[in-house]
């Protein structure tokens, strides 16, 4: 429960770098970018998360005596580079894109202005962070749009790659949507809903399926959800709940929420009967959960063959990211300051992947909204220091095919900066939100996405584009790299 000390939560080449820096001293201030080339599960969007576990890294950034004697055994780092160690604290400014908020590809999610020493030390912790969370927080947004509106739950710990992945992984699944999550640990972490009914072996150790039901809603008369399929859904399981449903009604008993589990078989047969044989005994109003290795593609399925579940147990494949186990976040240089008050040297990386060519210099990011709906338009990387009046029209272009190009009429549109500070001089400047208030906030970030974008299949791209006064300097940093390949040959 206490914050932990990730310090060596780094590569081994971060370290060997900073003793290389150390050695050769410089006043360099640096800019990383970090970003993802690529939406995950063939998508048009991501969700930003694990802000406020980045901050916590952040905060706690020392070298302890022990840490130092660890770095001393591998007989790599010499002694006065571990006494520099020994005061280390971050001291640069962090931007960042509140977490909740939809993202797309190539758009720095974080910015690190720091010294070059502290800049690479930090690179491993933040990319593990934020690329986890922001993957399971995108899978979870993915489930809970494919159920409609249906409560969805997160129980995928006993499944999770380890307590980390378990207790982070429920914390982005609600971010993104879940309604709250089957783990203990991570419901009283982070305040967020803890959900559950029983399993087989209670059913099991009873001597009869109508006794261990019996038992289970003289417990929890309130939230009395009955797993119906241990011996025979249709023929034993579903009789047992409506006897126990008829004989607490019969005394009175008006539970909050009361119906019945669903974990294997045809889920959408075993539903619709289910629920026929529910309303024929007068209660249509009673819940029908399912479980049994769901992710999005099922449950949209499920939906479409009319499925009569209304609320969704999502485990295993929510909580490994079925589909995308990793997300493709990276930390690349965009800007060196040789010295204090000097401008940037804007610095590009080049590939022959046109997508791998990253973006240079200081950037910031504007989402351009359409103002009648509040639908977004584009997001358009520009260089921190431009700004946008958006009473006057705006053209703007793809960086890659530039001539196509969309016009967009002087007040027909709202902008918002994405980029907020989190660390000013090594400073905490932010505070994040609650879990279940980034869960609302998701919501709403979702409902800017146009329907065509949401769709799980084939969705309809969000544009990305360049500043013109940004892919100006990219072209001229490509040209001039260019010539000088030529004149090495």
């Amino acid at each position: 429960m206490e914050p932990r000390n990730l310090t060596l939560l780094t590569d081994l080449y971060e370290l060997t770098m900073m003793q290389g820096y150390f050695k050769n001293p410089s006043s360099q201030t640096v800019i990383f970018d970090v970003f993802y080339r690529d939406n995950p599960f063939h998508g048009s969007y991501a969700i930003m998360a694990g802000l406020e576990q980045m901050i916590q890294y952040i905060d706690n950034l020392s070298f302890s005596s022990e840490d130092i004697q660890y770095l001393r055994s591998l007989q790599l780092f010499e002694e006065d580079f571990l006494e520099y160690l020994r005061n280390f604290h971050f001291s640069g400014d962090i931007y960042a894109i509140p977490e909740g908020t939809v993202i797309f590809p190539r758009e720095p999610m974080v910015k690190v202005i720091a010294p070059v020493m502290e800049a690479q030390l930090i690179e491993t912790a933040i990319l593990n962070i934020i690329n986890h969370q922001s993957l399971i927080a995108t899978k979870a947004s993915r489930v809970a749009y494919a159920a409609k509106g249906d409560g969805v739950m997160e129980f995928g710990l006993r499944r999770a790659q380890g307590p980390d992945a378990g207790i982070y992984g429920a914390r982005a699944a609600v971010i993104g949507g879940c309604i709250g999550t089957s783990n203990v640990l991570a419901g009283q972490m982070f305040d967020i809903p803890v959900l559950g009914t029983h399993a087989h072996s209670w059913i099991m150790s009873f001597p009869d399926e109508y006794t261990a039901f019996k038992t289970y809603s003289e417990l929890y008369p309130d939230a009395c959800i009955l797993l119906a399929d241990t011996y025979d859904t249709l023929n034993s399981g579903v009789p047992n709940a409506i006897r126990i449903f008829q004989e607490m009604r019969e005394k009175g008993i008006k539970p909050k929420k009361y119906g019945i589990r669903l974990d294997s078989g045809d889920l959408a047969y075993l539903s619709k009967q289910a629920y026929q044989m529910l309303c024929d005994a007068g209660f249509p109003d009673a819940i029908i959960s399912a479980s049994s290795d769901l992710d999005e593609n099922l449950i949209f399925s499920l939906k479409t063959q009319g499925a009569r579940i209304n609320s969704w147990g999502v485990g295993t494949n929510l909580i490994t990211s079925k589909g995308n186990p990793a997300f493709g976040g990276v930390y690349k240089l965009a800007a060196i300051q040789h010295k204090s008050g000097e401008p940037f040297i804007p610095k590009i990386k080049i590939s022959e992947n046109t997508e791998k060519v990253t973006n240079p210099g200081n950037k910031t990011i504007y989402r351009i909204y359409n103002k009648n709906n509040r639908k977004i338009k584009a997001d358009l990387i520009c260089l921190a220091d431009e700004s946008f009046d958006d009473s006057k029209t705006m053209i703007i272009f793809d960086p890659i095919d530039t001539w196509k190009r969309t016009r967009i009429p002087g007040g027909s549109y709202t902008l918002r900066e994405l980029l907020v500070p989190i660390f000013q001089k090594g400073r905490q400047v932010y505070t994040s939100p609650s879990v279940m208030d980034l869960r609302d906030i998701c919501q709403r970030e979702l409902d800017t996405l146009w329907d065509e974008s949401r769709r799980l299949v084939n969705p309809q791209e969000v544009y990305v584009d360049l500043s013109e006064k940004l892919y100006t300097l990219k072209k001229q940093l490509l040209d001039e790299m260019g010539t000088e390949t030529l004149k090495k040959k």
